[in-house]
């Protein structure tokens, strides 16, 4: 018996770190895909005439699968159904393709085929209220094809996220589990910060180009699907050892009325899916915020923010241990949102009165800290508010009212832009009060709901303020 333990890859560290090694850095380019345009607001506008509202239909669109075809769910279906070496495979070929697509409709080719054409003729729905879809009349040809392409990765991104730490759990179960899975987020959220560095330097390279970072990150992208397919021969012959996969609570049907009954739930969900609203959707318009506010360049406005994802990569880790040995969950979330609301307001009104870079340096690290704070604090307090036959389905409720927000608040605050600032054309030019006001709103919302959950804690005994290691 003793041999046979010995022999399995997974006991090896060499090869459980390499395996994550690979899971870590498709993740990477995956997160880098993500905001790849976000950097390029201003060159989308001048060279595809993506104004805001445009921009903000893209920027809100890769969601839009999970969260109208229930893709999440189906996600989660085919990882229990084939295995994570098959899905992760299927993943990164899924999240190449619409990259492709992606790339396809910001080229001179695309601005001269037919399929141009075909797209300035068709999908121009009315914006009303009934169109969920990104798509409107007088929206540019390649944010259309460009939002399509955006769809089709955030299905593979979405499929991946939930396969990799399937992954993890497979090669690192009873080692560091929790350690690794760390580490793995801390590498991917570092592809926020080399993106807003790197896309708009490689943009810029003369003549400005906003496909050329894309075609950079396709071949990155086509390297993590190769990152897969490596991982699925080391997981092919630890299913031959029989290390079997543990797999989660899966997504039932019956237990959503169940679920939607509970008070705690909904508080839950309605923290995170305001909390991330304010953070992910955010990031999509940082860089032009700060190139309106400091008279930045993208390039300069790249260097300031991306001291954000590095800074809550750095924390999470800590915070995490502070959770698991020390508690105050509760008291945790609270600080975030409170942290969150502060930063927000000194984009809308400080930053640009005072045009401080050390001012934005401080505002952009503090919401890096409550960045970690509520994360940290969100995710393990879950299980603790409801019941264990309920968990995975109730997760995954909760990342799709989850990705119901990263869906509409890119849209909304596109509108929010352009509606504020009438007659405005110069993408240097946009004042950003009103968005970073509805940003900190979401905040204050957050907040209410933090105090709400601490005091139900207090009352109900929960233990939310509780250490997760229990001596």
């Amino acid at each position: 018996m003793v041999e046979t333990f010995q022999k399995k890859l997974s006991d090896s560290p060499a090869w459980r770190w390499t395996a994550l090694v690979l899971l870590a850095s498709a993740m990477f380019f995956a997160y880098i895909f993500v905001d790849i345009l976000s950097p390029l607001q201003e060159f989308l506008q001048t060279q595809h005439g993506w104004d805001p509202i445009a921009y903000g239909r893209f920027a809100g669109s890769e969601p839009f699968l999970n969260v109208f075809v229930f893709f999440l769910i189906f996600a989660g279906i085919i990882l229990d159904k084939m295995g994570v070496r098959f899905t992760a495979i299927l993943s990164g070929a899924v999240m190449v393709v619409g990259a492709s697509i992606n790339y396809y409709a910001l080229t001179e080719g695309f601005e001269a085929s037919s399929l141009k054409v075909w797209f300035d003729n068709n999908l121009n729905l009315p914006l009303s209220a009934w169109n969920v879809t990104p798509f409107y009349d007088g929206m540019p040809a390649s944010a259309k094809l460009s939002a399509i392409g955006f769809m089709i990765f955030g299905c593979g991104a979405e499929m991946a996220g939930i396969t990799v730490s399937r992954g993890i759990v497979k090669w690192f179960k009873g080692k560091e589990m929790a350690l690794a899975m760390g580490i793995e987020m801390a590498i991917a959220r570092v592809g926020v910060a080399v993106v807003v560095i790197a896309s708009p330097a490689i943009a810029s390279i003369h003549p400005i180009d906003v496909s050329r970072p894309v075609a950079y990150e396709l071949l990155l992208l086509i390297i993590g699907l190769i990152c897969f397919i490596v991982y699925g021969f080391m997981d092919k012959k630890l299913d031959a050892q029989g290390v079997e996969e543990e797999k989660d609570d899966p997504f039932k049907v019956s237990d959503i009325g169940k679920i939607l009954s509970l008070k705690m739930f909904w508080i839950v969900a309605l923290l995170c899916v305001l909390y991330y609203s304010a953070i992910f959707p955010f990031q999509k318009y940082a860089i032009n915020m700060l190139q309106c506010n400091l008279n930045f360049t993208a390039e300069q406005a790249g260097m300031v923010f991306f001291v954000f994802p590095l800074g809550a990569a750095a924390v999470t880790p800590f915070l995490g241990n502070f959770l698991d040995r020390k508690g105050k969950g509760a008291s945790m979330l609270i600080l975030g949102a409170m942290l969150m609301v502060i930063c927000h307001l000194v984009f809308a009104f400080v930053v640009p009165a005072t045009q401080s870079v050390i001012i934005t340096y401080a505002a952009i690290i503090l919401l890096g800290i409550s960045f970690s704070l509520v994360p940290a604090a969100l995710w393990p307090s879950v299980p603790k508010l409801i019941d264990d036959k309920l968990i995975g389905s109730a997760y995954a409720l909760i990342f799709w009212i989850q990705n119901i927000g990263l869906y509409a608040f890119p849209m909304i605050i596109g509108s929010v832009l352009r509606s504020s600032n009438p007659g405005v054309t110069d993408p240097l030019k946009y004042n950003y009060t009103v968005p970073m006001l509805v940003f900190a709103s979401l905040g204050v919302i957050a907040l209410i709901l933090g105090f709400l959950l601490k005091a139900l804690d207090k009352k109900k005994g929960y233990g939310l303020e509780e250490p997760n290691i229990q001596k």
